[in-house]
């Protein structure tokens, strides 16, 4: 049997951009994607911190550095730009697999930057 664990998320970022009229999709600074260990492609959940709003897609790189976080397509009608979201990524795992496994969660700046968190 497998189970879906939570497996990464981008903690309270800012959105930057809304495209109403791009195929579908959230476009994330490829930094973050990195840090939060989320691929290209990967299935996530967005979840909007200002309306509650809820939603499924799949994840574009975006310029690394650049802070990008763009809801693309029909997505862009759940959010505005400011509004701060969480972007949550799942895996499929047995269960003893996820007794071990430990998620990775990052929490960017406002500025939806990597905060180094070794000087302190």
């Amino acid at each position: 049997m497998l189970i879906q664990v939570f497996k990464s998320k981008i903690h309270r970022v800012r959105v930057t951009q809304a495209d109403l009229n791009y195929i579908g999709s959230i476009t994330i600074d490829e930094e973050l994607m990195d840090a939060a260990n989320i691929v290209e492609g990967e299935k996530v959940q967005i979840v909007n911190n200002n309306n509650g709003a809820r939603l499924e897609t799949y994840t574009i790189r975006g310029e690394r550095g650049s802070g990008v976080v763009c809801l693309n397509g029909a997505a862009a009608r759940l959010v505005q730009v400011g509004d701060v979201v969480i972007i949550i990524s799942y895996a499929l795992m047995t269960p003893e697999e996820a007794k071990g496994f430990r998620p990775v969660a990052i929490f960017p700046d406002e500025d939806n930057r990597l905060v180094d968190t070794s000087k302190g």
